[in-house]
């Protein structure tokens, strides 16, 4: 995989992600992402990778092209690896939503039962003060 490739091609040659986010013109932080797979280059900067890393872009994407007559083909791969990086990004997005959501109604449930519970001890506590009104009524009236 292209995120695979230019991390071990860049450690083979010795060169920290600073130092290939400099050579290539990019952010450090760019140069993560496209080893973490989160992100993939556009072809002008896949380009200056392989420059920079001294290889052919066909081997840091992993297939046989011919870059110099199918450019169309090196951009077509690119596609495809963005588009299974957006599919990722999705159900990961998804995945998180639902743990959220679930959490979210796992709090309302603990919130709901202890208001019923508080409920219930004010009508247990009302309903004791009750008998205890109803035994001085009675007290008094005995007298």
């Amino acid at each position: 995989m292209l995120s695979d490739n230019i991390k071990n091609l860049r450690k083979s040659r010795g060169y920290t992600q600073e130092e290939l986010a400099i050579r290539v013109n990019v952010v450090r932080q760019t140069i993560s992402k496209w080893e973490k797979g989160l992100s993939v280059p556009d072809a002008e900067s896949l380009q200056r990778v392989a420059e920079v890393l001294d290889v052919d872009v066909k081997q840091l994407l992993g297939i046989e092209v011919d870059v110099e007559k199918n450019h169309g083909e090196v951009v077509e791969q690119l596609a495809r690896i963005n588009e299974q990086l957006i599919i990722k990004n999705k159900r990961a997005y998804l995945i998180w939503k639902i743990i959220g959501i679930v959490l979210v109604c796992f709090i309302l449930f603990n919130l709901f039962l202890m208001v019923l519970s508080y409920a219930a001890f004010e009508t247990v506590t009302n309903v004791e003060s009750m008998e205890v009104i109803v035994e001085e009524v009675d007290t008094n009236i005995e007298n």
